[in-house]
């Protein structure tokens, strides 16, 4: 094996604390005390913590043939409109299901000019329900 120089590594030294400051040749350990390995072993604990949590989140069931996130199981999206019974995937009746619980079109229909009556709870009668099929 070959022998070290050491006039080399001093000379590598010099270069880099004259380049990058003398933290950059420094040994980690010079600044290390009991109070930074109680603090980082927190930060450890922490991490792994998180870490458990999005494991948990991530987890997969098998759903005929698939797997799909457990996390989205659990969600109810509300895609179907109580009204009138369609299902739908347009962001603009997004809006009108958070706020008013149909789509759009029912929207349109039965509640436009009409909230009040439609937020003391006036539904149409099954009759009136489909008019807007389309």
């Amino acid at each position: 094996m070959k022998e070290k120089d050491w006039d080399y590594i001093a000379r590598l030294e010099k270069a880099i604390a004259k380049k990058y400051g003398d933290v950059a040749i420094q040994n980690p350990a010079k600044s290390w005390d009991e109070k930074k390995e109680k603090e980082y072993i927190e930060q450890l604990k922490e991490d792994l913590v998180k870490q458990d949590e999005k494991i948990a989140h991530q987890d997969k069931i098998d759903a005929g043939g698939f797997f799909i996130s457990k996390k989205l199981i659990n969600k109810d999206t509300g895609r179907t409109c109580p009204t009138c019974g369609k299902y739908s995937f347009s962001a603009k009746d997004d809006v009108y299901m958070n706020k008013y619980e149909c789509c759009f079109k029912c929207f349109i229909q039965y509640i436009e000019g009409r909230e009040d009556r439609w937020l003391e709870g006036w539904r149409p009668n099954h009759g009136e329900k489909g008019k807007h099929d389309s």
